[in-house]
């Protein structure tokens, strides 16, 4: 028996239809279900092997049932085998179904109808021409009703609902998701774990510049109030993402130091204010507040040495 498509076509198109089903179904994150769950990839292989074992069955059925044919079934099955798509007998019921047509001698016309020698034929609409007309008219009236009566939204206003939501649904994941931490929602560490895992990236990374205590060397001072770029963990992280001062300021880490990675080393830095370390380097900058407010520079207050008599 001739089928539509070969074997060696239809059995990956199955397997394959399955295993994208598989895949749309299980929810199995970044990772491709049968690495995650090693029970689908056992499960793909039983489906493999039961997609074969069919299709040699129903090989062997149909040479069984070739064999016990007679002559005359025979050639008309051999006929049926070696007939193109459009003289097979199921391609023809089909396209008899879709068009319902007649043959020519069938057909009647209107003989008032006399246009130039163009006579006007009175069959029937095709069934697929018909049942799209309904369809469309369905459709129009369920438009009709749900956008123009009930004012459902159109595309602007759900893009613009998604977009509000994926707003939220981001900052959600990111509360979670340290590695897409930002200076915005960075927060300050205090617990011990935390502040030794920064002391350790910082006297990896940053002991070369401002020493290990953080007195300052080649870079400022890190243990008093002032600050170049601002202080408080915002600001301490965002330097630390983007680098300092250009031409002269520190590089930025975001290529080597993750941003969790960051958050601990900022966090470590600000617990140095007040650690009065041996020979710090001279302040520099203005003194932080915080609350992130700046205050200019301490002036010296000037002494009257008016005499009172």
């Amino acid at each position: 028996m001739k089928k539509l498509l070969p074997a060696y076509i239809r059995v990956p198109l199955i397997f394959f239809t399955i295993f994208g089903l598989i895949e749309y179904f299980i929810d199995s994150g970044d990772k491709p279900a049968f690495i995650k769950y090693p029970v689908v990839l056992l499960f793909l292989f039983v489906i493999l092997f039961l997609i074969i074992a069919i299709e040699i069955v129903i090989a062997a059925v149909d040479n069984v049932m070739y064999q016990i044919m007679t002559e005359e079934q025979k050639k008309i099955a051999d006929q049926e085998a070696n007939a193109s798509l459009k003289e097979s007998t199921w391609f023809k019921k089909v396209m008899k179904a879709l068009t319902k047509s007649e043959p020519v001698e069938n057909e009647a016309m209107f003989l008032d109808h006399n246009y130039d020698g163009i006579k006007e034929l009175d069959n029937s609409l095709p069934p697929w021409w018909v049942y799209l007309f309904y369809i469309c008219i369905v459709f129009a009236v369920v438009y009709l009703v749900r956008f123009e009566i009930m004012g459902g939204d159109n595309q602007e206003m759900e893009l613009k609902k998604e977009m509000i939501q994926a707003k939220i649904d981001i900052a959600e994941y990111q509360k979670t998701a340290p590695d897409l931490m930002d200076e915005k929602t960075v927060v300050l560490l205090t617990d011990a774990p935390s502040l030794a895992e920064g002391k350790e990236i910082f006297t990896a990374n940053c002991a070369a510049c401002h020493r290990a205590d953080g007195g300052g060397a080649i870079g400022p001072n890190l243990t008093d109030d002032q600050w170049i770029l601002g202080g408080g963990i915002k600001n301490v992280f965002h330097t630390l993402v983007n680098g300092g001062r250009d031409g002269k300021g520190m590089i930025s880490w975001k290529g080597t130091l993750k941003p969790k990675q960051m958050q601990k080393v900022a966090s470590y830095v600000l617990s140095l204010k007040g650690s009065n370390p041996k020979d710090p380097k001279a302040p520099d900058g203005e003194i932080w507040v915080e609350d992130g407010a700046k205050t200019a520079p301490a002036v010296t207050p000037v002494v009257d040495t008016t005499k009172v008599k």
